[in-house]
């Protein structure tokens, strides 16, 4: 009788143990499914998200990046959304996405070449590139400290492929910072550099010159501000956070062109750095172990030269018939003036947007757009918007594949999908780029290389 007690109680035992083992199974299981099919549930709806916005930009012809932008190597990729997390352009601009659990570049001219991705990846996964398999990019031969094949020439900001304000910023303080590093102080007249350009990499590489108490000049053929000066009035710029030499941090999001303008020049009269204006550097020349640098006004001899102009200091002419009439421009500064005006704008860039939409809100204005694609395929997508609502509203004629042909006194005659068309004209406005200084840039020995993909 004490035996079977005693077989039994192993049995049950082990039901119990079972049924033990059954619950605690239970406990981890169904959240560990729930989880797992939270997170399958996410990913499938980041991928559709990113496939729709991926598959809308190629059907628009929006393929290509305009200036620096990431690639991302799908062998390397985690899938942990660093990269999308602090992208500057998200939430309101789907620059990057999730498909089939990788990052992706889906939007490419949405990229304004922050490269924040690159830096936040933990894995290493994304380089950043100039140009495209289809579209090159020319960029000066210019090495990790900023200096170019020719020793002592330096090169920050938009030359070198970097027009985002933010980044132009920072590479005029490092260029400067290298600079300083390898100098060697001299009882002569020899200044130790000499900046090209009040822009936002020549105006902080100034500021870190004197800062450092350099010997330096800094000399800007137009105005205050480089390319930002040219913005039509009220556009708004990315400035982001940076550091200013002399200043320290600071923290423009997206501010007005006049704000930013504004802020550099109360900075300008607080820290009294010297910026010649209205002077132009006509030719650099070897002399030893320095240059001399000659321009409308003055020869100055430097040990160092830093050019940070801009890629399109000499805009881009058609070389039609009529572009050398006085009603032809190539930037907008003044739209009260094309009141009651038939105006031509020709470009698909964002400045031919903006100065098209900005023109059309002046009471009287008739404005027509033409553009040689067959989408603009390098905006932003605030002035795409801004755009297809005036065009909607009837305050402008877009006229896609079309090309200017003639420049009349009172008209203008375009190509348009092969058959012509003469419109009524007062004013043009051509915003196709700038031409890159490759004259200038071979004069001084500087190389120049055309990127297709390529870092």
């Amino acid at each position: 009788m004490r035996e079977g007690p005693q077989r039994g109680w192993p049995i049950h035992v082990q039901v119990n143990d079972a049924m033990s083992d059954t619950a605690a199974l239970m406990t981890y299981a169904v959240p560990a499914v729930a989880i797992v099919a939270a997170y399958g549930y996410i990913q499938s709806r980041l991928h559709r998200q990113s496939t729709a916005v991926r598959d809308a930009a190629h059907a628009a012809g929006l393929t290509e990046p305009p200036a620096i932008h990431p690639v991302i190597d799908p062998n390397k990729c985690i899938g942990c959304k660093a990269c999308i997390n602090v992208c500057p352009e998200m939430p309101e601009h789907r620059v990057l996405g999730m498909i089939r659990g990788k990052a992706e570049l889906i939007a490419p001219s949405d990229c304004i070449g922050h490269g924040a991705c690159r830096t936040a990846c933990p894995v290493g996964a994304i380089t950043l590139v100039f140009g495209t398999e289809r579209r090159g990019m020319d960029i000066p031969d210019v090495g990790p400290d900023f200096q170019t094949n020719v020793p002592g020439i330096y090169i920050a900001g938009e030359l070198g492929g970097m027009g985002l304000i933010r980044n132009a910023i920072e590479q005029g303080r490092q260029a400067i910072a290298y600079i300083t590093a390898k100098r060697t102080p001299r009882q002569d007249s020899v200044l130790d550099v000499v900046i090209v350009g009040a822009g936002p990499a020549g105006f902080s590489a100034s500021l870190a010159a004197m800062e450092q108490k350099l010997r330096f000049a800094t000399i800007e053929q137009d105005s205050f501000g480089g390319m930002v000066s040219h913005y039509p009035r009220g556009k708004l710029v990315m400035a982001g956070t940076a550091h200013l030499p002399l200043v320290g941090k600071i923290n423009f999001g997206n501010t007005s062109k006049e704000e930013l303008l504004a802020y550099w020049q109360k900075v300008q009269h607080d820290t009294r750095v010297p910026i010649s204006f209205k002077e132009r550097v006509i030719a650099i020349n070897r002399d030893g172990e320095s240059f001399r640098i000659q321009t409308s006004a003055r020869e100055i001899q430097a040990r160092n030269v830093l050019l940070a102009i801009g890629r399109r200091g000499t805009p881009r002419q058609l070389g039609v018939p009529g572009e050398d009439l006085s009603k032809v421009t190539y930037k907008l500064m003044e739209p009260e003036q094309y009141s009651n005006r038939r105006v031509l704008i020709v470009g698909g860039g964002d400045s031919a947007l903006e100065a098209a939409t900005t023109i059309s809100e002046l009471p009287g204005s008739g404005v027509t757009l033409s553009y040689r694609a067959e989408a603009f395929s390098r905006v932003k997508p605030a002035n795409r918007e801004r755009l297809q609502a005036a065009a909607e509203a009837g305050r402008i004629k877009v006229l896609l594949r079309s090309e200017l042909v003639s420049i009349e006194t009172d008209r203008v005659l375009l190509r348009h999908e092969d058959r012509h068309a003469t419109l009524d004209n007062d004013a043009v406005i051509i915003n196709a780029g700038g031409v890159l200084p490759t004259t200038f840039l071979n004069s001084i020995g500087v190389k120049i290389a055309t990127k297709y993909g390529t870092a």
